[in-house]
């Protein structure tokens, strides 16, 4: 079959199409004839060995794939790796029944972006009524999710950042009140403007560097900050735990994969998130799709920041 290989860490230049053997699921796996992979910046850091679990070579990276098993069900499937193919196996725990009103790209962008915008509000920030939320990279696949849910579960003032003035109009689209240009130089100050001269309750924060520093800084009493990414590649301030006394701030962390040890905590959100959208309640944002042929290209796209909610490989170009 046609995959994506590498066998040597690095950049987009590593990502080569190749011929290889079919996978073999083994006992509670299922075989699944890819549709479509699910493009993550995640995938960015696993392909040059940066990412929170190391990864052995070689490797066909691709965390996420929605297609049909052998017995025809349509399914949308967490793999771990292996998804740039024409075929993936994954564990059947983590394989689930896609209705027939979700399109492929809406299910690909629920099954990780989607769990882990739920998550991040309910599990990690413990969202309440009337909190103010900051989003960063709110045009993407998890901001955008992050900006609908928080304003359906009752935030009050939300706050998204994007890169380009398009972007930034795209965040307000998705129901943000404010928008503003993430860069972190000032970024303290264009938060708290943009909060109505407030500290804010909770941030959603993935790009870490100055970027985390600032958000901190622009926390609420009582504010809680999770961070879920390191977009940057860049280390963060060392923070003293006294500076977290002083306002009562929380800081948390959270990482999808922790999720694997109980189902449940994968199965549950993503049935909501399914019936959010086939509500219209939620509007996940499909980006663009790429032959398997140019992966590099999608890799590089979004590095550059180019590329806007959920990206899609396509395994049969």
């Amino acid at each position: 079959m046609r995959a994506v290989q590498i066998t040597e860490f690095g950049g987009p230049e590593v990502l080569e199409v190749k011929e290889i053997e079919e996978p073999v699921p083994g006992e509670g796996e299922v075989l699944i004839t890819v549709d479509r992979a699910g493009l993550n910046y995640a995938d960015t850091h696993r392909v040059e060995d940066s990412y929170l679990s190391k990864s052995s070579l070689p490797l066909v990276p691709g965390a996420e794939v929605i297609g049909h098993t052998e017995d025809g069900r349509r399914v949308v499937a967490l793999v771990g790796s292996g998804g740039y193919a024409e075929k993936a196996v994954a564990d059947a725990a983590y394989t689930f029944d896609v209705p027939e009103w979700v399109s492929d790209g809406q299910a690909l962008s629920l099954v990780v972006q989607g769990i882990t915008a739920w998550h991040l509000l309910k599990s990690s920030t413990h969202l309440k009524d009337g909190d103010s939320v900051l989003v960063h990279a709110g045009a993407g696949g998890v901001g955008s999710l992050a900006i609908q849910l928080a304003k359906l579960w009752g935030a009050g003032r939300v706050i998204g950042t994007a890169s380009s003035e398009e972007k930034r109009q795209q965040v307000l689209e998705f129901g943000a009140d404010a928008a503003i240009d993430g860069e972190p130089a000032g970024l303290e100050d264009r938060i708290i403007e943009a909060n109505d001269g407030k500290p804010v309750d909770i941030v959603l924060e993935m790009v870490g560097g100055r970027t985390f520093d600032e958000s901190v800084a622009a926390l609420a009493s009582f504010g809680r900050l999770v961070t879920f990414g390191a977009a940057s590649r860049e280390s963060a301030r060392p923070l003293d735990p006294r500076s977290l006394m002083k306002g009562s701030k929380t800081i948390a962390g959270f990482w999808l994969v922790d999720c694997f040890s109980n189902p449940a905590l994968l199965s549950g959100p993503l049935s909501e998130l399914f019936d959010l959208t086939a509500s219209g309640n939620l509007r996940p944002l499909v980006g663009g799709e790429y032959a398997l042929s140019d992966v590099a290209t999608a890799h590089e796209d979004m590095r550059a920041r180019r590329t806007v909610g959920k990206l899609l490989l396509d395994p049969t170009r």
